[in-house]
C-alpha cells in the first residue's frame, strides 16, 4: 500500500461554524487554502481541535466532502473517527472512503476501558471494513483516559495490513520512542501529536507531527520540518523553540477553544466553538496574546 503521502505536518483542520452551529461552507473552504498556502503536508478533518464530537453523521459527510473538493488534490486530505461503537466507526470509514478520503484516523474508544483484545478487534474491524484506504491510529490518552500499548500497536501494524501509522498525542516521549522502535523494521508512520515534539520526534524517527497550532501558524510549524529534513538542525530547533511558548500558552483554556481563539485572534474568523464550550476571556486569552507577540507572529 502507498504511504509515502503520510508525513511532514498535518493540520486537524479548525471547522467553522455560523451563529447557529452550522458548519460555515464558505468559511471552511476558505480555511482549506489557508493552511495550503501556508505549507502544511495534510489536512486532518474532524480531529480534536475540529471538534468531530459536535457533528452529527450527516454534518461528518458534508464538512468532509467540502474540504475534500476544496483541496482538489493539492494536500492529501484524513478522515477522523472518534465513534465508540464499532459498527458506528465502519460506517463512518466506508463513509470517508465513498467520499475519497486518501486516509482514515482512528482514536481508541472513550468513556470505556477496552481490554487490548478487544482494542485489536476494534481497530481490526473497522480497517478491514476499508482494505484499501491506510489507517492511523490515533492514540490520545489525554482525553480517553488510557493508552493504546505499544505492544498493542505492534501487533496491529504486523497484523492488519492497511493499518500504516500512527498519531501518538500522550505527549510522553518515551512512549513515542517505543512506536518508532517496536515498528522500523516495517512500513509503519509514527508521527507526533503534541505540538511541542515536532522536533524531538523527528530526531528519533517520526515522519512528522499532526499539529493544530498550523491551523493559525503554519509556516513556522512547517519550517521546523522543512528545516530539518535539508538538514538544518540549528534551524529546526530554533524554530521549535520559538513556536512551543505560543503553544504552551494554549493549555490553561478549555478544551478545545484555544484554537479558534487564536485563530480568530489572528483574524481567521472562524466563529465560536460548539456549545458547551465557550471562549476563552480575560487573563487566559491576554497570556495568548502575549506569547504570540512575543512570538514576532502577531
Amino acid at each position: 500500500m502507498k504511504t509515502d503521502f503520510i508525513k511532514g505536518i498535518i493540520v486537524p483542520i479548525i471547522t467553522p461554524v455560523d451563529a447557529e452551529e452550522n458548519i460555515d461552507e464558505k468559511k471552511l473552504r476558505f480555511m482549506v487554502d489557508h493552511v495550503i498556502e501556508d505549507g502544511v503536508h495534510g489536512i486532518l478533518a474532524f480531529g480534536s481541535n475540529g471538534e468531530f464530537y459536535m457533528f452529527d453523521d450527516e454534518e461528518l459527510q458534508r464538512g468532509f466532502e467540502i474540504m475534500v473538493d476544496q483541496a482538489n488534490g493539492r494536500v492529501p486530505v484524513f478522515f477522523g473517527i472518534g465513534a465508540i461503537r464499532t459498527k458506528h466507526a465502519i460506517k463512518l470509514a466506508k463513509m470517508a472512503e465513498s467520499c475519497k478520503a486518501d486516509g482514515i484516523s482512528i482514536l481508541q474508544p472513550m468513556f470505556l476501558k477496552p481490554t487490548n483484545d478487544e482494542l485489536y478487534d476494534h481497530f481490526k474491524a473497522i480497517a478491514e471494513s476499508v482494505p484499501n484506504t491506510p489507517v492511523l491510529l490515533y492514540n490520545n490518552p489525554g482525553r480517553c483516559g488510557y493508552n493504546i500499548s505499544v505492544e498493542l500497536v505492534e501487533k496491529l501494524a504486523c497484523n492488519v495490513e492497511n493499518i500504516v501509522g500512527i498519531k501518538d498525542s500522550s505527549g510522553d516521549f518515551t512512549m513515542l520512542s517505543e512506536f518508532v522502535r517496536t515498528t522500523r523494521d516495517i512500513d509503519f508512520k509514527v508521527m507526533a501529536g503534541k505540538d511541542t515534539l515536532v522536533f524531538p520526534g523527528l530526531c528519533i524517527g517520526t515522519v512528522g507531527s499532526v499539529c493544530s497550532i498550523a491551523n493559525m501558524f503554519g509556516p513556522l510549524v512547517t519550517s521546523i520540518y522543512e528545516k530539518y529534513m535539508a538538514g538544518d538542525i540549528a534551524g529546526s530547533l530554533e524554530a521549535q523553540f520559538r513556536l512551543n511558548p505560543v503553544r504552551l500558552s494554549q493549555d490553561k483554556a478549555s478544551f478545545p477553544v484555544a484554537t479558534k481563539d487564536m485563530a480568530n485572534m489572528m483574524g481567521l474568523e472562524v466563529g465560536k466553538s460548539v456549545l458547551p464550550s465557550q471562549a476563552s476571556t480575560g487573563a487566559v486569552l491576554e497570556n495568548m496574546k502575549n506569547k504570540i507577540t512575543e512570538a514576532g507572529l502577531l
